[in-house]
């Protein structure tokens, strides 16, 4: 009996240090948050008198919008600084110098209180005029101030009415001053003139702009827009593409924007030492209007044409974005002085532009670039598709193969001392 103790005790001390070794792999690093200025955000809806017409899922313009608001309004992120300005909600009457000037701040933008920002939002009456170019230089005014993130969401029904003080140039004005502010433009139920203002307003920004039909359309592409001012922001670098690869900008590794044609394609060069391998993966909006079944191209061929390797995406009109991404990894050379490879990057779209909608400019491309060290022979580039998780499996294994071993020893000894006695 005691010897059979003291077996037993012996297997589990050694499941316990087979145990022990899994459960304490190399000490982590801790997470390091860096401070960052709070990203910044004003609603900017238009209140005039045609926000009352019935003609958005059988309820009023203003209705949905409101809807929208109270939605976003539950689900906006902490960290986010919100506001809400609106143009045309206060004057009622027919003087256009003065119903020009009507635009007012209804939520400071700041930490959000979300029952003041809903009560105020409660009380709005379709009443006046369009004044947005002069409501998007308050709204500017408004976001003045601070490194971080800065977007005004206009939503709006119709074209500014307050002429000569055209919207568009106001929104390129904006944008001349370099203080990184994004203008998102979403259109309720809008003709061809209000398309292709809020359109234009979008562009010179390098906003977005939304056709809005329905209710929910409005309610997820606000939220959508309010959330990604809350995403990790960075820069990217203006470059040109160029329809040939022999003519390409030579990238290095870093996040690039550039525009390209409805169905056209872009070249960019990038060099890829041996030993190193390229990771490279492409973003292209639909800032505007486009027909559904739409797809995005990304490959990696030689100067002379040769294709590499392809990553594509396709979409159906459900998002603005679409997305692709590949890897290349350029085996190592036993010639210390071996030169790098060029690797030609060509960006192709199958977007069409809806009846009616401008193809100029091009849609909004991100290019993101990352040229590392290749993954080295022993560790067979993710260690069989483990990464570094393959040391635990093999914890696991062992333990348990050492594990069958034992108690099937054991079950053998118990049965002979059954036997026996």
């Amino acid at each position: 009996m005691i010897t059979r103790q003291r077996l037993a005790a012996g297997i589990c001390a050694l499941l316990a240090t087979l145990t022990a070794g899994v459960a304490f792999p190399a000490g982590a690093v801790a997470d390091e948050t860096d401070s960052t200025a709070s990203p910044k955000v004003e609603l900017v809806l238009d209140v005039s008198g045609s926000m009352s017409a019935k003609d958005i899922d059988g309820g009023s313009r203003m209705a949905a919008a409101k809807q929208a608001f109270n939605e976003v309004l539950d689900a906006t992120p902490e960290e986010v600084q919100l506001g809400i300005r609106t143009l045309g909600a206060n004057y009622h009457g027919n003087d256009r110098k003065t119903g020009c000037k009507d635009t007012a701040q209804l939520y400071p933008v700041g930490t959000l209180n979300r029952t003041e920002a809903k009560t105020a939002v409660a009380t709005l009456q379709p009443t006046g005029w369009t004044p947005i170019g002069p409501a998007l230089l308050k709204a500017a005014d408004d976001l003045d101030g601070g490194d971080g993130t800065r977007r005004i969401v206009l939503i709006s029904d119709g074209e500014d009415t307050c002429q000569p003080l055209d919207p568009c140039e106001v929104a390129r004005e904006i944008a001349a001053k370099g203080i990184g502010l994004t203008i998102d433009t979403l259109g309720l139920v809008p003709d061809a003139k209000t398309r292709d203002q809020l359109s234009c307003i979008a562009d010179a920004t390098g906003g977005t702009y939304t056709s809005v039909q329905h209710k929910e359309e409005l309610s997820d592409r606000v939220g959508q827009l309010v959330d990604r001012a809350a995403d990790p922001v960075a820069t990217p670098v203006a470059t040109e593409g160029t329809a040939q690869c022999s003519s390409a900008p030579t990238l290095k590794s870093g996040l690039y924007t550039d525009r390209e044609e409805f169905g056209k394609q872009r070249f960019y060069r990038v060099d890829v030492n041996p030993g190193q391998e390229l990771r490279a993966s492409v973003s292209v909006g639909a800032d505007r209007e486009v027909n559904p079944d739409y797809g995005v191209l990304l490959r990696a061929v030689t100067v002379h044409g040769r294709e590499i390797v392809r990553g594509e995406g396709t979409g159906n009109g459900r998002t603005d974005v679409i997305s692709t991404g590949l890897r290349y990894p350029k085996a190592e050379s036993d010639d210390d002085n071996a030169p790098a490879e060029t690797v030609c990057l060509q960006v192709t779209n199958s977007f069409s532009a809806a009846a009616g909608v401008k193809t100029t400019p091009g849609l909004p491309l991100e290019l993101t670039v990352d040229v590392v060290d290749g993954p080295s022979k022993a560790s067979d580039v993710a260690s069989f598709g483990l990464g570094r998780g393959w040391w635990l499996l093999a914890a696991l294994v062992l333990t348990g193969f050492v594990a069958g071993l034992l108690w099937g020893w054991l079950s053998r000894w118990r049965l002979a001392v059954w036997r026996t006695n």
